[in-house]
């Protein structure tokens, strides 16, 4: 990649530094503040909603791309569209509690429009409903994992990392600015959170992460288990997490500490301990996913589908060792 593009994520790191201070301070005025409690896993109140400094910056950076690629403005424009009604449900939900099926009528139309994108710009129809309940599943997944200091954000800036790195140029810009956006929020949440993203940032990074894995899919022949390895550790935790809870006949869109990265907090294990081995694993999956998108096709889906499982396999017998006796 020419260093001279290396701008582009520099300016919108800055953006998301400045807009996520603003959102603090915006925060604080309104009281937008979530309170410790049985179902949090922090102690101090702290202002939410300084995810809309990831938004701003990545909308802006939709902004740039679309006048320097001319050709791929309408993409991005829709593109922008579906973070935009994300987001914006988020921001209503963070000001005033929503029902879910609002929220969820509102996810669905924002991954119909990443879906036709995939549609267009790949021609499979396979692909276009793929990333259609990728967006939807990955929106929430994001949303229910953003629970300790810096979980949510580093993830996702391993994810674009590992994205840029899996893409070819021009696309392989989206992964380093959606990881330059994140970078901007990150030292307001890590190690001690000064903010908390909301709903208006969980959600939207979520689509995000969406909209880099789809470009993926549209624009290489990789394997798509291969794309899968790069947010398995979350993929994992919360679909497992949530599929025991329906098991069991609970209330799985309520709030609850069951995700393994919960149970670690539980157990006194730190905020950046946990955030850090979170890390460590999906820097793990990023770079086997480096390797095997350099092999064969078959190779791509054979590691791909390694790599899940075996995240899979960890998170039974983490679960089973550790925690089995501590569920509600």
């Amino acid at each position: 990649m020419p260093l001279h593009y290396l701008w582009l994520p520099l300016v919108t790191f800055g953006v998301a530094v400045a807009t996520t201070w603003l959102a603090i301070r915006y925060a604080i005025k309104r009281q937008l503040v979530d309170m410790p409690g049985e179902r949090r896993s922090h102690k101090v109140s702290t202002p939410r909603g300084g995810g809309i400094g990831i938004v701003v910056a990545v909308l802006v950076a939709c902004l740039v791309g679309a006048l320097l690629y001319p050709a791929m403005a309408v993409v991005v424009g829709v593109f922008a569209i579906g973070l935009m009604l994300v987001a914006g449900i988020g921001w209503w939900d963070d000001h005033r509690s929503l029902p879910a099926l609002p929220r969820l009528a509102v996810h669905l139309l924002a991954a119909i429009l990443l879906g036709l994108l995939v549609w267009t710009g790949s021609g499979s129809v396979i692909k276009a409903l793929f990333c259609t309940l990728l967006a939807v599943s990955l929106i929430n997944i994001w949303n229910f994992m953003d629970g300790i200091n810096g979980l949510a954000t580093t993830q996702a800036i391993l994810v674009a990392v590992g994205a840029a790195v899996l893409l070819p140029f021009p696309y392989s810009l989206a992964g380093l600015v959606v990881a330059a956006a994140c970078l901007g929020f990150l030292p307001f949440n890590f190690p001690r959170a000064r903010v908390f993203m909301g709903d208006v940032g969980s959600g939207a990074l979520g689509y995000v992460m969406a909209g880099v894995l789809a470009l993926g899919l549209s624009v290489t022949e990789l394997a798509i288990p291969l794309w899968l390895m790069l947010p398995a550790v979350f993929f994992i935790d919360a679909g497992f997490t949530l599929l025991m809870r329906m098991l069991k006949g609970e209330r799985w869109m309520q709030p609850h500490t069951q995700h393994l990265y919960q149970r670690f907090v539980k157990r006194e294990w730190s905020h950046p301990l946990v955030t850090g081995c979170y890390s460590l694993f999906t820097l793990c999956g990023t770079t086997l996913a480096a390797l095997f998108s350099r092999l064969s096709l078959g190779w791509g889906w054979a590691g791909g589908v390694i790599w899940v499982a075996a995240t899979a396999a960890a998170w039974f017998f983490l679960r089973r060792r550790y925690f089995i006796k501590d569920e509600n």
